[in-house]
């Protein structure tokens, strides 16, 4: 989702949303039952309410609806936020999968605050789990997202950060960099916006300085769950990984 479809609307409370009238959604292969209010569904998504009003804002006759493409867990959180207005918190790494499919359902309902809530609750864990992003994990974003969108920029400037302060390009990633030239271009412009003093950037053409290159006391930062997993992971791929952007 784009950062300029961000626009703030007041609130309403949520007892006044809670209308008698009820519709009834049908999510997934095995179509899933939820019994929402209609009122709350469509004063928050703009998507919901094109289905169940028509142009005149009057409530249609239908008062079913089914999406049989759309992932059971990430809407099961959509329905908790619905009625919260939160999200629960990731406790592992696996837990990211259903938060990056409930974004893309913002996108789809048209919710610019979920989407907002979505980023900064992945953030946080990748923050505050001192972890990045893995490489399946921003190709997927990058395979369902367009260039201007949010979370495609929060997981390349995090990824700008984890191979920038690592020893080296782990396997994986360089094979990823290598075939998806977008990718590698999107990385060296998030770099390029942190404006860094020129003092602290080596010089290659300074021989005082060993050819531009500093050596040692780096912290490999970890990348989505643990080391042993990227290891793992690098193993399994082999060179499989997926095309980003189609390139």
């Amino acid at each position: 989702m784009s950062a300029n479809n961000m626009s703030e609307k007041p609130e309403k409370p949520l007892h006044e949303l809670l209308s008698r009238t009820m519709v009834d959604i049908y999510v997934g292969p095995e179509s899933t039952h939820w019994n929402l209010h209609e009122k709350l569904l469509c004063y928050h998504s703009p998507f919901f309410a094109k289905t169940f009003y028509d142009k005149q804002y009057k409530s249609s006759s239908s008062k079913s609806f089914g999406m049989p493409d759309v992932d059971d867990a990430a809407f099961e959180l959509f329905v908790g936020w619905l009625y919260s207005r939160a999200l629960r918190y990731p406790q592992d790494e696996k837990d990211i999968g259903p938060l990056l499919e409930l974004y893309l359902l913002a996108d789809k309902f048209d919710i610019s605050k979920l989407a907002e809530d979505v980023v900064e609750t992945v953030r946080a864990f990748y923050h505050n789990n001192e972890t990045y992003p893995g490489l399946r994990r921003v190709q997927y974003v990058y395979a369902s997202t367009s260039d201007d969108d949010i979370m495609r920029e929060m997981m390349v400037a995090s990824v700008a950060r984890y191979l920038t302060l690592s020893e080296s390009i782990p396997p994986h990633w360089d094979r990823a960099l290598r075939k998806n030239g977008q990718l590698a271009v999107d990385i060296i412009r998030s770099i390029q916006e942190w404006h860094l003093d020129t003092r602290s950037v080596p010089d290659a053409r300074d021989a005082s300085m060993d050819r531009g290159r500093k050596y040692g006391g780096h912290h490999h930062p970890e990348e989505g769950s643990s080391l042993g997993d990227l290891k793992e992971e690098d193993e399994k791929e082999g060179g499989g990984e997926q095309q980003v952007n189609g390139e």
